[in-house]
């Protein structure tokens, strides 16, 4: 009878302890989330690798940890998140939130993006807490992409295949053993371009020292232009003066003979073509005496001409 009432006490003893611990369990999970405050994100992607308990990192700083994940039932194209996080965590406006994976495949959340000087988010949500505005996260944007990168590996796949077509191979082997060949003939030249390169380094430095010489030639033209240009620039306007005194006689002079040569124009040298003209006839006259005294004698131009007998 003593053995059965001292196993009725052990067991409310037991019972009495483990409900006391269970208190404290509760009283402690109490403590810790008045050190808590919740928020709520609304992602509109998909939230794999998250689950209840999942890390929150804030700028890569635990921050606290995932309470909740459901579809939300105003609008189920968002997945509504609950985060509760440490008080201290400064979520100010300009603050958002986004999916991180690991290699593991385990995703968390990370916010970032916090404005200095800014106002804390504290105004309630529709599910009456804070609401943390989302953005794309690294696998929202891949899945996001995913088609278009599909798409353009396809078409990557279908250039690379025309490209090492059969044809395509001949051909690529053919300008290669054309590059080999001429890279040994540049191998077999290399002798000869280095002369050239050596000739015209030659030619460089002649180059080099005509134009030196032809900068001094400019620098003392420019000196003999700075110190004797005034005087010949005095001996040229001189020399100006003068051609346009003898200008201005040559002028006079032309002048002065304009009417003589009118008058000799107008009477001189008609008078002058009457008496050609006088002395023309002339000379024939005497000609023609001239000839008639050698054929016929003096007596043909005293007599006259003597008529022949007449018979009957």
């Amino acid at each position: 009878m003593e053995t059965r009432a001292n196993h009725v006490w052990v067991g409310l003893v037991t019972l009495l302890l483990l409900a006391a611990l269970a208190a404290f369990f509760v009283w402690l999970a109490g403590l810790g989330s008045r050190d808590l405050k919740e928020y709520d994100i609304f992602f509109e992607q998909s939230v794999g690798g998250l689950a209840n308990g999942s890390e929150v990192t804030f700028q890569g700083v635990p921050a606290g940890q995932v309470t909740q994940i459901e579809l939300w039932k105003k609008d189920p194209e968002f997945v509504r998140v609950r985060v509760a996080l440490r008080k201290e965590i400064p979520i100010l406006q300009g603050t958002t939130a986004s999916i991180s994976a690991s290699f593991t495949g385990v995703s968390n959340v990370s916010l970032g993006g916090a404005v200095r000087g800014a106002p804390p988010i504290n105004e309630p949500g529709p599910e009456g807490v804070p609401v943390i505005p989302a953005t794309p996260g690294a696998i929202g944007e891949i899945l996001a992409s995913a088609p278009l990168l599909l798409e353009r590996l396809a078409t990557l796949t279908d250039r690379l295949s025309r490209l090492l077509s059969d044809d395509n191979q001949q051909s690529i082997s053919g300008i290669l053993a054309n590059t080999d060949r001429i890279t040994a003939q540049l191998a077999e030249t290399s002798p000869q371009v280095e002369a050239t390169l050596k000739e015209l380094q030659g030619t460089l430095a002649q180059s080099t020292e005509t134009l030196a010489a032809f900068e001094d030639t400019l620098h003392s033209t420019d000196n003999l232009l700075n110190k004797e240009g005034e005087s010949l620039a005095g001996e040229l306007r001189k020399t100006l003066q003068s051609a346009r005194l003898a200008a201005d006689a040559l002028q006079g002079t032309l002048e002065d003979a304009r009417p003589a040569a009118r008058s000799l124009a107008e009477s001189t040298l008609p008078a002058a073509d009457a008496t050609l003209r006088d002395l023309r006839r002339t000379s024939e006259a005497l000609r023609e005496i001239t000839e008639k005294i050698e054929n016929e004698g003096a007596g043909a131009v005293v007599g006259g001409t003597k008529l022949p007998d007449y018979e009957p």
